[in-house]
């Protein structure tokens, strides 16, 4: 098994557009999710957010999905519900100009529905398990309400660019 985020050396990051320029910096914004304390984590998942997925997607977008799924099923990370909830927000996102972009972005965030079916589901993270205090177990429920919140809005999703879906 891999490092977290062990891929992202093999995307051409510099030649990816995010809303403000070069994607270049991505990967570093990616990091700071994965090992942030907290608020580093909290305000990378912010700016990320902006960069990314609004108000529009871009190419960036579609290559930075797939981390982020990677990010939502690491226990260790910060905000996986901030990441679920980003992951939303780009399904809901696109770019009138690039079709292809949205289409190619709301692909991957479909194409792991079955990681956000797996944490809406779990009920026992170990994270809830080893930490009996209040603030773990509501971050574990938080993940699974982002969830089930991401889970509906992968199977109710429409939009001009993205053919209809058979569940």
């Amino acid at each position: 098994m891999g490092t977290v985020l062990g891929e992202m050396r093999n995307v051409p990051w510099h030649e990816l557009q995010h809303a403000y320029g070069s994607a270049s910096q991505v990967p570093g914004m990616l990091s700071r999710i994965a090992w942030g304390d907290g608020p580093t984590a909290e305000d990378a998942l912010s700016d990320l957010g902006q960069w990314i997925a609004a108000p529009a997607v871009f190419d960036a977008t579609v290559a930075a999905v797939p981390f982020l799924w990677e990010l939502a099923a690491t226990e260790t990370v910060k905000d996986r519900a901030g990441v679920l909830e980003l992951l939303a927000a780009i399904l809901a996102s696109g770019h009138d100009l690039h079709p292809e972009w949205t289409r190619a972005a709301h692909d991957a965030v479909v194409a792991d529905r079955p990681t956000a079916a797996r944490l809406a589901a779990d009920a026992s993270s170990p994270q809830a398990q080893t930490h009996a205090h209040a603030r773990a177990q509501a971050q574990a429920q938080a993940v699974r309400d982002a969830a089930v919140r991401l889970l509906t809005a992968i199977d109710v999703h429409t939009c001009a660019a993205c053919p209809p879906r058979t569940v």
